[in-house]
């Protein structure tokens, strides 16, 4: 089934089937505006389709770390339509857009998620990068990065992101 996926970057022109896929995919969830933001900003996003349906999305945010000259970048949302979840596409997407930020010369990946779900990319608990909201204790292992520059040590302080995370609502229950 996942040979029929294409993966590519996303285009302006998907922008209503992206807004059908977070209304899908996030029913109880309003993370249009957050999308909608992201789409005009500096975000890069991948889409996968199946048979020229788009069925996934992943949103990959530049931001930076306070006081470090490395870039950086903040994965989510990421969506994938119901029936097609748990079939490697939202997997293939991200991994999709991490090569692209790898290959883009970004030092780092961080999430704010489920780590049985991001460590199958190798993300791991971060504790060095402080979020730009206090979490709350139960979330602490949720916040996680992925350095993508090999063998370097890890980063310290404090994530800094655009208007578009800056709504303290993202980042608490």
């Amino acid at each position: 089934m996942i040979d029929r996926v294409g993966i590519r970057e996303a285009l302006a022109s998907d922008a209503l089937a992206i807004e059908t896929l977070y209304l899908e995919a996030f029913p109880d969830e309003d993370l249009l505006p957050l999308v909608w933001d992201l789409q005009r900003s500096r975000a890069v996003s991948f889409v996968g389709s199946v048979d020229n349906a788009l069925v996934s999305h992943a949103c990959f945010t530049p931001c930076s770390i306070d006081g470090k000259p490395d870039r950086v970048s903040l994965l989510g949302p990421v969506a994938v339509a119901p029936d097609w979840q748990r079939k490697g596409i939202g997997s293939a997407v991200v991994r999709a857009g991490l090569r692209h930020l790898e290959t883009a010369g970004t030092a780092s990946v961080y999430v704010l998620g489920d780590p049985a779900y991001y460590k199958r990319f190798g993300f791991e608990p971060d504790d060095n990068v402080t979020p730009p909201y206090p979490l709350p204790q139960e979330w602490r292992g949720a916040w996680q990065s992925l350095n993508l520059t090999g063998e370097r040590p890890p980063l310290c302080g404090k994530f800094s992101v655009p208007q578009a995370w800056r709504r303290q609502a993202l980042w608490t229950p």
